[in-house]
């Protein structure tokens, strides 16, 4: 990054006119990407300069999907300029307060569940979009025993449990996918949402994209990796975005209460099972500790749904036990399950 900050800066200068030492790029917390984020002020306004370096980042589909968002009224940060060959980005500044800092202001919280009503009113007719496809979701699970499993915990799976692993990927995947489809962020959580002072919300980090199951961005919201709620609070969740949906024709009268919990949680499940493998990766291979910090409550959320389903679903039930038995023994012995 060293070598990149003058190419960054100078760029910043070449357009805005100003020779370099008029501003200076002061370094913000970045995210679990390679992204870099800087914070400067031109002419008495701040903006953010982002270095997103294009071998790894899909800086293409972050001007795409920002201007479908825009196109449909969605608030994004400004775009004031672009170089996709270098990966050079600068934003409007949106300020400091993420959904994550205010969550105790449940207007602000509403706000953003609101946002999930405004990505299902995407028209997805002709958008270029990728689908969510069995293929990406399989993909995504398999992070799980990967780097959750084998790399962090040490656990060396036998062929019966790889098969059960497979089966209840393969349940988790049937439930995604006889969802409706609309515009899902993807990861669509607290820290991706920004609370503006005009009371609005906005959203940053949308460059993965797709169309998907109806309740994903929801259980990203709900049952926020970063954010415990307990299961009343999520199932009551969940049935008022059930209703507005219907209100708004999005989702049909047919579809009972118990089926869209179910879609919900096991959609859920899947994202946090994936979730279990990409914090110990970043942890593993990216040298970001500190996402094993959130491993406990992930792993919570996914006790709480299988063992919710274990007397309906033969699948879970199997999973519970291994998982009760052969996981959580370990996971009891990890230093990032202690208490700070």
């Amino acid at each position: 990054m060293s070598d990149e900050l003058p190419s960054l800066s100078k760029w910043i200068a070449d357009h805005t006119g100003l020779v370099q030492s008029e501003f200076q790029l002061v370094p913000l917390a970045g995210d679990a990407s390679f992204r870099r984020y800087f914070r400067l002020s031109l002419n008495a306004k701040n903006y953010i300069a982002v270095h997103a370096p294009p071998a790894t980042e899909n800086n293409a589909s972050f001007l795409r999907v920002h201007a479908l968002l825009h196109e449909n009224c969605i608030r994004v940060p400004e775009i004031q300029a672009n170089n996709l060959d270098f990966g050079y980005l600068l934003l409007e500044d949106l300020g400091d307060m993420h959904l994550y800092d205010c969550l105790s202001d449940y207007k602000s919280f509403a706000k953003a569940l609101d946002l999930l009503l405004d990505f299902a009113l995407v028209d997805i007719t002709d958008i270029d979009l990728p689908l969510y496809s069995s293929v990406i979701l399989k993909s995504e699970l398999d992070i799980f025993p990967e780097w959750f499993l084998t790399r962090l915990l040490g656990l060396k799976l036998g062929l019966d449990e790889k098969d059960l692993i497979e089966e209840v990927f393969k349940y988790l995947i049937i439930i995604a996918q006889e969802q409706p489809k609309i515009f899902i962020h993807r990861d669509f959580h607290s820290r991706n949402i920004m609370c503006l002072k005009d009371g609005n919300c906005a959203v940053i980090d949308f460059q993965d994209a797709v169309i998907g199951p109806i309740t994903y961005d929801f259980v990203s919201l709900v049952k926020d990796c970063y954010v415990c709620r307990s299961s009343l609070q999520t199932a009551n969740f969940a049935l008022q975005f059930k209703e507005k949906l219907i209100q708004r024709n999005l989702l049909s009268t047919e579809v009972g209460d118990l089926k869209f919990l179910q879609w919900a949680d096991l959609m859920g499940l899947q994202r946090h099972l994936k979730v279990l493998g990409v914090f110990s990766r970043l942890c593993l291979r990216d040298g970001k500790p500190v996402y094993l910090s959130h491993l406990p409550l992930v792993i919570d959320y996914v006790v709480e749904t299988i063992y919710r389903y274990e007397d309906s679903d033969p699948i879970m039930s199997e999973f519970k036990n291994w998982f009760e038995h052969s996981v959580l023994p370990v996971i009891s012995f990890q230093q990032w399950m202690e208490s700070p």
